[in-house]
C-alpha cells in the first residue's frame, strides 16, 4: 500500500491540501437479474429447488412469455412529507391512559385482522398476488389489509396504492421509493399491509391504470381479479449500491443478505420475487415482535411530540446491553416521522452507533425513515465529537463534556423532537452517568427497556429515585447541573414521564451467537460502510481502498494527540501509521516551529469525519488520509485525533490485487513483550470530594 501522492501543491487553488476522489453520490441503475442471489449458498438452494419443482409441478405457467405493454409510461412519484393523518385525542394527561385510547397507524399489527392475527404471505400466496416484469426487472405484490410479508435481502419499494407500513413507518402511495435492507446480522424485516383512510375511491379503475405502467397485459389481469378496496400495491425493484458492491466483495460479508443458516429451510425460493435481491421466509421465521408495552410507549411520544406538551418531547431511551434499544430507537424515529418532518437525535453509544462508525458521539436531525441496521444508514452527523474508543469508562469526564457540547449546539427553538440513545453500562459508574444525564438534559420521557430474564437488570430512573441517587458529577437532591440546558418556563421539578417496555423477543438479554451479530462485528461493518463511501456511484468494480489516490497534508498544518492512551512523542507516527483518525477542528490556529505538531492533551472539539492514515513520509512531512469527507470540509480540519478503535481486520487482509507482502500485516509479533501493546489510562476513579469521604 505505496502512498500515491496528490497532484495538488499547498498553494493549488482549488484545494491547497486535500484532492476529492469520490464520486457522485445518486441511486445506481437498476442491475442485471443475474448478478442477484449470486452467492454460492443461494445459487446452490436455488438449483435444487429448481429441479425438485420440475419433477413434481404444484402451479401452472404461462404456455407463452406476456408481451409487454407499448406506448405506456411510468407514473413519476412525488415526495411529500409523511403521516398528514391526524391522530384524535383529549389532552395529554396521564401517559398510559392516552396510550390506550390512541391507536398509531401501522403499530397496531394484531388488531390488523378479525381474528387478531397477521396473516404472512406464503409461497402459494405469493404466486397468486405477485407477478414480475421480466424485461424492466421488478415485480408487483398485491397485498391485502392484515398481510404481511418478512424477507431477507434488499430492494427498494414503492407504494403504488393503498398503504404499507415498515419497521413503524408508514408508506403511503405517491411517495418516493425507500431502500430495505434485511441482512441476516438483524432481525428480517417486514413489510405490513394496513388500512387506508378513504375507502370511497373507485378502486378497480385505479388498480387498473397502475398496473397497465408497470406490468403486460396477461399479468394485469391476473392481479386485477385480487384487488378489492382495503388492497395496497407495491412496486418491488431490485437494489445494488456502492455499499453493498463494496461489502460483498469481502469474502466474510459475500452471504450478508443471504438468509442464515437457520432460516435456509425456511426461505421461500420459488415465487415471482426470485430474482429482484430479497427472499421471503414462512411463518416458522418471526420478524419483530412489538409488545403491548411497546405500543404505549410509542403512542404517548407520539401525542406528546402532537402538542401535548408545553415544550417538545426529549426522550432518552435505557436499558441493559442486548434488550433492543437499538431496534426501539429505529422504531420510535420512524413513527414520529409519521407525524413530523424530522426527529433529532443524541448519540450517546459509543460501541453501538446508529450513523457513525464506533468510538463517536453526535447529534443528527432524522429526516429519512431508518429501514435496516446502522450500517445501511451511515451519514454526516449535524455536530460530532470523536471519542476515539467503544467504552467511556477510561475517561467518564471527557465523556459527560463531549456529550453537554454537543447540547449546546442543538437548536435553541427546540420544536424538534430528540431522542437520546445510551449506552448497555447500567451499573456502577455507568448508572451514575445516566443520573447525571437526566439531571443535564431537559428530559420529558425516559424509556427503560426490561426483559423477563432472570439476571439483575438496571433499576427504574423514575423521578422519585432521581430525588436520592448519586450521580458521578452531581448529588441529590436532584437539580439541573447547567443553567443553559434549562428555561424558567421548564424547571427541573416538574418531573419526566417514567415507561417500562418489556422486550420478549428470542434470546433478549444474551449477545447473537450467529454470524455477523456479535458486536464487535456490528461495529465493523459500520466502518467498512462508512469507507464504502469511497467508492464510486457509477457502477463498476469495487475499487480497493490501497488503490484510491489519498489526501496529503504538511506535518506542519494539522496537530496530531492520541486519546486514551499515552504513548512517547518519539513513537506517535510508529502508532498512528495505518491507523483510524478523527478529522476535528480546532478553535485556535496550528502553530508550528517547522516540526510535526504534537498535542499533550486531547481536545473537546468538532469532528467533521474519520479517515484512514494510510501513511507518513518523514523527509517530506506529509500524512496521507484516505476519508470520503468533502474537500471543501476537509480545508478547516486541523487536528487528526488518534483513538483506540482499530480498522476492521480485512482492510488489511482481505482486500484483492495485493501483491508480495501485505503492507503493515507481520506474524512475528508478540504481545508478550513489554510495550508492545497500547498502555491505557483510566480515568473513571472518583475523588474523595465527589464521594463525600476524606
Amino acid at each position: 500500500m505505496k502512498a500515491k501522492k496528490s497532484s495538488l501543491s499547498k498553494g493549488s487553488a482549488t484545494s491547497q491540501k486535500w484532492k476529492d476522489v469520490r464520486g457522485k453520490r445518486c441511486r445506481p441503475p437498476p442491475v442485471v437479474t443475474s448478478d442477484l442471489n449470486s452467492s454460492p449458498v443461494m445459487v446452490r438452494m436455488i438449483k435444487e429447488h429448481q429441479e425438485c419443482m420440475k419433477k413434481k409441478p404444484t402451479v401452472k405457467r404461462l404456455k407463452s412469455k406476456a408481451k409487454p405493454v407499448s406506448g405506456k409510461t411510468v407514473t413519476q412519484t412525488k415526495s411529500f412529507t409523511n403521516g398528514d393523518m391526524g391522530l384524535d385525542s383529549d389532552e395529554f394527561q396521564d401517559w398510559k391512559e392516552y396510550s390506550q385510547s390512541v391507536q398509531v397507524n401501522g403499530l397496531q399489527t394484531q388488531a390488523a385482522t378479525e381474528d387478531g392475527r397477521t396473516r404472512r404471505l406464503d409461497g402459494n400466496s405469493l404466486h397468486q398476488c405477485a407477478e414480475r416484469d421480466d424485461q424492466r426487472k421488478h415485480a408487483v405484490l398485491i397485498m391485502q389489509k392484515g398481510q404481511a410479508l418478512c424477507f431477507r435481502g434488499k430492494c427498494y419499494v414503492t407504494c403504488l396504492y393503498g398503504r404499507v407500513e415498515v419497521l413503524g413507518f408508514t408508506i403511503e402511495e405517491g411517495q418516493q421509493s425507500y431502500p430495505l435492507f434485511s441482512p441476516a446480522s438483524h432481525c428480517p424485516l417486514t413489510i405490513r399491509a394496513t388500512e387506508r383512510p378513504d375507502d370511497s375511491r373507485d378502486h378497480r379503475t385505479e388498480a387498473t391504470d397502475i398496473l397497465s405502467n408497470y406490468l403486460p397485459p396477461a399479468s394485469q389481469k391476473k392481479l386485477l381479479k385480487k384487488v378489492v378496496s382495503n388492497s395496497s400495491i407495491i412496486l418491488l425493484e431490485p437494489m445494488e449500491t456502492p455499499l453493498t458492491r463494496f461489502l460483498s466483495s469481502f469474502t466474510d460479508l459475500s452471504n450478508l443478505f443471504d438468509p442464515p443458516a437457520g432460516e435456509l429451510m425456511s426461505a421461500i425460493l420459488d415465487t415471482p420475487l426470485n430474482g429482484l435481491g430479497m427472499i421471503p421466509l414462512v411463518s416458522d421465521i418471526e420478524g419483530l415482535k412489538v409488545s403491548e408495552s411497546c405500543r404505549e410507549s410509542l403512542n404517548a411520544v407520539v401525542s406528546a411530540c402532537k402538542g401535548d406538551l408545553d415544550a417538545c418531547a426529549v426522550v432518552l431511551v435505557y436499558g441493559a446491553k442486548n434488550v433492543g434499544k437499538s431496534t426501539y430507537v429505529r422504531m420510535v424515529i420512524n413513527t414520529l416521522l409519521n407525524h413530523t418532518t424530522s426527529v433529532d437525535y443524541l448519540e450517546a453509544d459509543l460501541g453501538q452507533t446508529e450513523f457513525t462508525p464506533a468510538g463517536c458521539l453526535s447529534l443528527v436531525t432524522v429526516k429519512e425513515p431508518l429501514l435496516g441496521p446502522p450500517f445501511t444508514h451511515q451519514r454526516d452527523p449535524d455536530h460530532m465529537v470523536y471519542y476515539g474508543d467503544t467504552s467511556c469508562e477510561s475517561d467518564l469526564s471527557r465523556y459527560m463534556e463531549s456529550l453537554k457540547s454537543l447540547w449546546r449546539r442543538r437548536s435553541p427553538s427546540g420544536e424538534t423532537p430528540i431522542i437520546i440513545n445510551t449506552m448497555g453500562w447500567v451499573k456502577g459508574f455507568g448508572l451514575q452517568l445516566l443520573v447525571d444525564m437526566l439531571r443535564f438534559f431537559p428530559v420529558s420521557h425516559v424509556i427503560h427497556l426490561t426483559h423477563g430474564g432472570g439476571t439483575t437488570q438496571s433499576p427504574a430512573l423514575t423521578p422519585e429515585f432521581l430525588r436520592t441517587a448519586q450521580g458521578f458529577h452531581t448529588q441529590p437532591p436532584a437539580q439541573t447541573a447547567l443553567d443553559e440546558f434549562t428555561d424558567s418556563a421548564r424547571s427541573p421539578s416538574r418531573g419526566y414521564f417514567h415507561m417500562s417496555v418489556q422486550s420478549d423477543f428470542e434470546g433478549v438479554g444474551c449477545q447473537g451467537t450467529a454470524k455477523h451479530q456479535r458486536t464487535n462485528e456490528q461495529r465493523d461493518l459500520s466502518l467498512l460502510a462508512y469507507l464504502g463511501q469511497l467508492q464510486s456511484a457509477d457502477p463498476g468494480p469495487v475499487r480497493q481502498l490501497h488503490s484510491l489516490t489519498p489526501y496529503q497534508v504538511p506535518h506542519t498544518d494539522v496537530a496530531l494527540v492520541a486519546v486514551h492512551f499515552d504513548v512517547a512523542p518519539s513513537h506517535i507516527f510508529y502508532a498512528a501509521n495505518s491507523s483510524l483518525v478523527g478529522l476535528c477542528i480546532l478553535a485556535e490556529k496550528v502553530a508550528s516551529k517547522g516540526g510535526p505538531v504534537l498535542l499533550s492533551r486531547p481536545p473537546i472539539c468538532p469532528c467533521v469525519g474519520l479517515g484512514v492514515l494510510r501513511g507518513i513520509d518523514m523527509a517530506r512531512g506529509l500524512y496521507f488520509v484516505l476519508t470520503p469527507v468533502d474537500p471543501a470540509i476537509l480545508r478547516k480540519v486541523n487536528c487528526l485525533l488518534l483513538g483506540a478503535t482499530s480498522l476492521p481486520s480485512c482492510i488489511l487482509t482481505a482486500q484483492g490485487n495485493l501483491q508480495g507482502e501485505l503492507p503493515y500485516v507481520t506474524s512475528d509479533y508478540s504481545f508478550d513483550l513489554t510495550g508492545a501493546g497500547k498502555l491505557r489510562i483510566f480515568k473513571g476513579l472518583q475523588r474523595p470530594s465527589q464521594t463525600g469521604t476524606r
